[in-house]
């Protein structure tokens, strides 16, 4: 199904923590209705107990606050939050709570990935950032580096309604029926079903005049919407393919799609992570790198900090920012949520973005060093990599990302 871009909204880019925990905490400082938010990670640091006190000010005041933590990534929210958060009167639940440290179960892999805020049904934020200090990281890879973006307009309404029904479906499994939303927020602030529905209502002008898109990931109606718009973009492109990507993994048709880009003249260049809190799915992705440089893509590795990012730009018109990755587990298993957009002033911004950190912190792969390394290097690539697949395949997904067993013994001959 093609992607539904919708016009009037307005987009605001913002670069890490320190762009992005201002806009949010001020919007929950003006917040009069409700909020909504969803994140993976919800840590117990400087910014965990600003975003808490702010959530807690904007409940004393009569806000309805609805908090959604992954249980796994906020393993330690139930310890270190809800107590208080509940006491505030703030209604704050788990999703997929981890039940056993050692329990291994076929879906444990099925996440929250994703980083959403609706306030007051009028501003909306997508992107990468979990709430966390960009400082909170181990000694060598702060900060962290990623990106958000506010949206005002149409397309708010569309990150609320998904938003809604994930609070939906967490509030009845996790029998919380208290929770359950019985006057949902539309667009124009007011409760469905409130009184004075049908009263005439004073058009409002739109905030902007930028397209944009939501692309989800879920396991039923939206399961490849964010891959797909991938593939579509890569494959309208005339002149470059900018892709940044903290974990970088893509499966055949993607290799595919930059191949064929690549061959047809357009630029290629991808920036991942030189510095790395995932060593196996970074020597997992540098099994790729030989074959991606013959084929005339450049990699940049960024080595000034821990890259989080997951953006991307084509052709200075089209862009992402989102929580998904490129690799196995975001793009078949976790919910994730990107905002795709079509407007030239807005990718230009995230694409001299991107230009800027290359320059600045990142350093170029090139084949002949790839050459140049022992074998064990190389042994050690390849292992990762054939572990990462095994675990893929353990989900019962791998075949639809990864492809037939010959295409990845192509890609591995490369190496050799």
């Amino acid at each position: 199904m093609a992607t539904d871009y919708l016009p009037g909204n307005r987009l605001t880019l913002l670069n890490s923590g320190a762009e992005y925990f201002p806009a949010l905490l001020a919007a929950i400082a003006g917040a009069s209705r409700e909020i909504f938010i969803e994140t993976y990670i919800y840590a117990n640091d400087e910014i965990g107990k600003q975003v808490s006190a702010a959530l807690c000010r904007a409940a004393a005041r009569g806000v309805v606050v609805n908090v959604i933590v992954d249980g796994f990534g906020g393993s330690n929210f139930s310890a270190d939050f809800l107590p208080e958060l509940t006491a505030a009167g703030i209604r704050a639940m788990l999703y997929r709570p981890e039940l056993g440290r050692f329990k291994l179960r076929r879906h444990r892999l099925r996440r929250l990935h994703r980083k959403l805020a609706v306030i007051d049904a009028r501003l909306a934020f997508v992107g990468g950032i979990n709430i966390t200090d960009d400082n909170n990281a181990p000694p060598g890879l702060q900060p962290r580096y990623d990106y958000a973006v506010a949206v005002e307009g149409p397309l708010v309404e569309r990150i609320l309604h998904t938003m809604q029904r994930m609070w939906e479906v967490v509030a009845w499994v996790n029998f919380q029926r208290r929770y359950r939303l019985h006057t949902p927020l539309s667009l124009d602030g007011r409760g469905a079903g409130g009184a004075g529905e049908d009263a005439p209502q004073a058009v409002e002008e739109p905030p902007g005049n930028q397209r944009a898109a939501l692309l989800i990931r879920d396991n039923l109606l939206h399961r490849n919407d964010i891959h797909n718009a991938y593939l579509d973009a890569i494959a309208g492109a005339k002149k470059e393919i900018l892709i940044a990507n903290a974990y970088f993994l893509p499966g055949v048709r993607f290799n595919r799609a930059l191949q064929a880009a690549a061959r047809r003249g357009v630029r290629v260049t991808v920036l991942l992570q030189g510095k790395t809190d995932h060593p196996l799915l970074r020597y997992a992705t540098q099994a790729l790198y030989q074959w991606m440089l013959k084929q005339g893509i450049r990699i940049f590795e960024y080595e000034k900090s821990f890259m989080h990012a997951k953006v991307a730009v084509i052709d200075d018109l089209w862009a992402t920012v989102g929580s998904s990755n490129i690799d196995p587990f975001s793009l078949l298993l976790a919910k994730e949520a990107n905002v795709a957009v079509r407007d030239c002033a807005f990718a230009s911004q995230l694409r001299a973005s991107l230009e800027t950190a290359i320059s600045a912190g990142a350093k170029e792969t090139r084949l002949a060093d790839l050459i140049r390394q022992p074998w064990h290097s190389r042994f050690v690539r390849w292992v990762s990599y054939s572990l990462i697949r095994a675990l893929t395949g353990l989900t019962g997904y791998g075949q639809k990302l990864w492809g037939a067993d010959e295409e990845i013994a192509a890609v591995k001959r490369q190496d050799q």
